[in-house]
């Protein structure tokens, strides 16, 4: 599992994350929330490796993540899917997907047949730059193209952001799809409370860049989640 234990995260002089603690185990996902602005994004910065913590630790399947790069903990199975999706507009569907070959050895560099099980689209549009496509067929690709590295932690900021409800439907159906496979952790970073509520084990809400409420679904008044992350 991924154990995050009282992590403190700056930038400059400036406090993003105070002792933050959330947990991801295989065969759930666990939903982070809150508003904008108070440490979620820093959070997934800090669990991938793209900002150091100054306090506190981070350990995935038990051994300690210390200052590691990024690529190492690609390679280490931790796939991450950024907000704003960040794919290569230039590159065709299929090249995007091929990006995801670099964290894997030499035998494993073939796209599975899963992620076009999971977004038919995208085996539909292999010929098509990335920048051709719809914002729900773009984030599609950016999962599409970290599960092409077979994590076994599988980290998203915001996946639904802009994107069309039928979209947003189709990546629940697929989060809930390797759930159910019981190979990987999920880890979620949401705003909309609706389709978070639908999927989640475990809740962390932030707040000021401290966790305001944790616990399992069964643990946590909904009521009061929304009530946190409300605007």
């Amino acid at each position: 599992m991924l154990k995050v234990s009282n992590i403190d995260l700056y930038y400059g002089a400036a406090q993003a994350l105070r002792g933050v603690s959330v947990e991801a185990h295989v065969g759930e996902i666990s939903c982070v929330l809150g508003r904008n602005g108070v440490g979620k994004t820093s959070l997934l910065r800090a669990i991938t490796g793209h900002q150091p913590i100054t306090a506190g630790s981070i350990e995935w399947e038990g051994r300690d993540l210390g200052r590691s790069p990024p690529y190492d903990r690609a390679r280490h199975g931790i796939a991450f899917v950024p907000q704003g999706r960040e794919i290569f507009p230039l590159l065709t569907v299929e090249e995007n997907l091929q990006t995801g070959f670099a964290a894997l050895p030499r035998s494993e560099r073939v796209v599975p047949d899963e992620v076009y099980d999971l977004f038919p689209v995208l085996k539909d549009m292999l010929r098509r730059r990335g920048g051709d496509l719809s914002g729900g067929q773009q984030q599609q690709l950016a999962i599409g193209r970290a599960l092409v590295t077979r994590p076994r932690l599988l980290v998203l900021d915001e996946p639904t952001e802009g994107i069309q409800p039928s979209i947003i439907k189709d990546i629940g159906r697929a989060l809930e799809f390797l759930r159910a496979k019981g190979t990987m952790a999920i880890l979620l970073v949401e705003q909309y409370f609706d389709f978070a509520r639908e999927l989640a084990d475990r809740y962390a809400v932030l707040d000021r860049g401290e966790v305001v409420i944790a616990g399992t679904k069964d643990e946590v008044d909904p009521e009061e989640v929304r009530n946190r992350i409300a605007v």
